[in-house]
């Protein structure tokens, strides 16, 4: 596949470098030292230009593109360069944007800008946030199969009740499938007679009912969201994440500085307190018993403030964090000063992105571990080697080791046995190392 990307940001930057393996990708960027450094650093072409720019977009060859995805940092930008694509080439594309207002319309018409599939950081990540906040005791998840399969990942800890089991052991589950360990930077395909240790990190997948009685197991003192959420900063993330966990029941205080913007969330959001303050007084913190909420999301408009109202929360009692945190660089390293879960907003937006790059057409994809592993979900066709024979002889066909971690069929969750079989039409959920994601997809 030709992938044109208009866009070096962090963004851009990670979809090329996840495509350049498997994919003809060529960069657009009108900054020359930028495009001096891609053209270094990744396997890709990077030329220098104007993605609005019909000269531009034609020395690329836009007219041989089977995929162009306008990731610019301006949302104007993005719906400019999709329409100025459409008129020159047949290419699918994509558009990120950060305003909602943009998504609605296109939603209301498919049609719209020019843009074939466009999609929302901030919503993205306030999604992602709220799944998070959703299963306390996982660091990461995700949804398959119209929510009938989730995906999440868990550390054990020393004290899990977990800890010193073997797999077989700990699956106690119905519709539960242990996909994969991660024990000191490795990836473990796990056996039922595979110990699980603490500092391990469990990736596993299941129906919704499963995956949180799992959570119950693996960290019994944070199994069920059944306090309140404390929100810092009124941002566009803040606010979603605000309207998606009213929307859920979940009671929830957005602390958010400047007044005009702290009136207008408080007419947006009836069923959110929202108070004018400052996040960093450790006094009002104290004063409002912060720390007797359960988690708090820190979606102020920097990172160090991000760090810092989470710690000070944390401080006074606060059980859990969650923040956002732009620079992709930091996460690794937040998270080991204190912060429970960092969500950068771009990698989310690079991952709902790379589905579309699939050789087999993936449905969905979630990227484990910073991409070491992904989990897909694929609709099996009638000339898939996994169809007419036992999970146990037809995954061997496979290109490439994989966990078959759920399958839906006919809108029906069905458990992967070894005697399971599968039929066309059917959904797999599965996890296979990035490497071998293209082929695996394909094959199926």
């Amino acid at each position: 596949m030709r992938v044109i990307i208009v866009g070096a940001g962090q963004v851009g930057e990670s979809i090329a470098a996840d495509l350049s393996d498997a994919h003809d990708v060529v960069i657009v960027e009108r900054d020359p030292d930028r495009v001096e450094e891609i053209n270094y650093s990744l396997d890709v072409l990077a030329v220098e230009g104007d993605g609005t720019s019909l000269t531009a977009l034609e020395e690329a060859n836009v007219a041989d593109a089977d995929m162009v995805i306008a990731s610019t940092d301006d949302d104007e930008t993005n719906i400019v360069v999709s329409s100025t694509v459409k008129a020159l080439s047949d290419a699918f594309t994509i558009a990120r944007v950060k305003n909602t207002e943009y998504l609605r319309t296109w939603q209301r018409s498919r049609t719209a800008f020019g843009v074939d599939f466009m999609v929302c950081t901030y919503l993205l990540a306030a999604e992602s946030i709220v799944r998070v906040v959703g299963l306390p005791a996982a660091r990461d998840a995700d949804t398959f199969a119209d929510g009938r399969v989730e995906m999440a990942e868990f550390d054990v800890g020393a004290e899990s009740p977990i800890s010193g089991q073997t797999v077989a052991e700990a699956d106690t589950y119905d519709s539960l499938t242990f996909a994969a360990l991660i024990r000191d930077e490795e990836l473990l395909i796990p056996t039922g007679t595979t110990a699980i240790r603490a500092d391990d990190r469990l990736v596993v997948i299941g129906t919704p009912r499963s995956v949180r009685q799992f959570a119950g197991d693996v960290a019994p003192e944070e199994a069920a969201l059944s306090g309140e959420v404390v929100i810092v900063g009124g941002s566009e993330i803040g606010y979603h994440v605000a309207r998606l966990l009213s929307d859920r029941g979940v009671s929830a205080r957005l602390l958010e500085q400047d007044a005009d913007r702290a009136r207008w969330l408080a007419e947006e959001l009836p069923d959110t307190m929202v108070m004018e303050t400052d996040a960093t007084d450790i006094e009002f913190l104290e004063r409002e018993h912060i720390g007797d909420a359960e988690v708090i999301v820190s979606a102020l408009d920097s990172d160090e403030k991000n760090l810092l109202a989470s710690l000070l929360a944390e401080r006074v009692g606060t059980e859990r964090s969650v923040a956002v945190i732009d620079q992709s660089e930091y996460v690794d390293l937040f998270e080991a000063v204190g912060i429970d879960v960092g969500i950068n907003p771009r990698e989310v937006v690079a991952e709902e992105i790379t589905r579309f790059t699939r050789a087999g057409g993936a449905e969905n994809v979630a990227l484990v571990e910073n991409g070491l592993a992904e989990v897909l979900e694929v609709e099996v066709d009638e000339d898939s080697p996994l169809v007419g024979k036992p999970i146990r002889e037809s995954i061997h066909s496979l290109p490439a080791d994989v966990v078959i971690g759920a399958i839906t069929r006919g809108g029906e969750y069905v458990v992967p046995r070894g005697g399971t079989e599968l039929e066309a039409g059917d959904h797999v959920v599965l996890f296979v190392e990035t490497e071998h994601a293209d082929e695996v997809s394909a094959a199926l």
